[in-house]
């Protein structure tokens, strides 16, 4: 008996025919609750609209309103093999090392000084190749320099499709990471790269470096400068075909069938240099190994 009076309650208070009451709630209970709900929900997305509509006005579509970056750009080389920034092949073994080269193709082709000269302009060199938007009204897009990959000489792949690879010569491409309104240097001193030895530990308090297997080494263009007319960048959006400055570097006789560890910097007189938590900020380290022997 107590459980089908407990069945009997529970079924009423399902639906109760008597007050015809639904969960305990009579029909007008009930949509004055969803009417609530409905009203409630539809003045939150509203809100929710408003704020986003409100924080879109304060946005340029060219150029962010807010900048938090890192004082020292980062910096990477082409043709990158992997992850591991290791550069290994074999003269003898000319799979080995063609792949470095149709990489470098591939990279350099947009550098081609036909697509220059048909995207970008020619400009000073040696100062900055300011833009400036005039008040509200935007200097939308904006133009580029010219930056020929006949700039890099014997590093182009015009003079040696191989880029010195099959010589045991190869060349080695860096640039700097793009930062929108960066001015790398001040009064008029361009940045400029640096390659040598990179010290590495060899044991638990021994420290190496290989400057003697390095060899000489060329810079393209000379000096491995970075233009000033390359600077500022002003966004993807407003410079659409802005072409990233690059600088090459040769080994014209770095000791075979050894590992080289090599490391790379920028050197500007307003950039900070880097520091050991970052890798890649203002340098770029890479092991190069050039085998002679199967």
């Amino acid at each position: 008996m107590a459980k089908d009076g407990e069945k009997g309650e529970w079924k009423e208070y399902l639906w109760n025919p008597r007050t015809r009451e639904f969960l305990g709630r009579t029909a007008s209970s009930w949509g004055l609750i969803l009417l609530f709900y409905v009203v409630f929900y539809i003045f939150l997305a509203g809100l929710f609209a408003l704020t986003m509509y409100v924080m879109l006005q304060t946005l340029d579509d060219h150029k962010p309103t807010w900048q938090d970056r890192l004082s020292t750009p980062g910096m990477v080389i082409r043709p990158k093999a992997d992850e591991t920034y290791e550069i290994v092949y074999n003269i003898q073994n000319t799979e080995s090392w063609d792949m470095y080269a149709q990489a470098l193709d591939k990279f350099l082709s947009p550098y081609n000084n036909s697509i220059q000269a048909q995207k970008n302009v020619e400009c000073t060199p040696d100062q900055y190749f300011l833009q400036e938007d005039s008040g509200d009204v935007k200097n939308n897009p904006k133009r580029s320099c010219q930056f020929n990959r006949t700039i890099l000489e014997d590093c182009s792949g015009v003079s040696d499709r191989y880029y010195g690879y099959q010589d045991g010569k190869p060349c080695i491409i860096i640039k700097l990471n793009r930062v929108i309104g960066m001015l790398p240097g001040k009064d008029g001193q361009a940045p400029y790269v640096t390659c040598g030895a990179k010290r590495y530990k060899v044991g638990k308090d021994e420290w190496r470096e290989d400057t003697e297997k390095i060899g000489e080494l060329m810079y393209f263009p000379p000096n491995g400068t970075f233009n000033l007319m390359y600077y500022p960048y002003y966004g993807k959006k407003a410079q659409v075909n802005y072409s990233q400055p690059l600088v090459a570097v040769k080994f014209l006789n770095i000791t075979a069938n050894q590992d080289v560890n090599i490391e790379c910097k920028i050197n500007a007189n307003n950039i900070p240099d880097g520091n050991e938590r970052d890798k890649f900020a203002g340098r770029v380290s890479f092991k190069l190994r050039i085998n002679t022997i199967n």
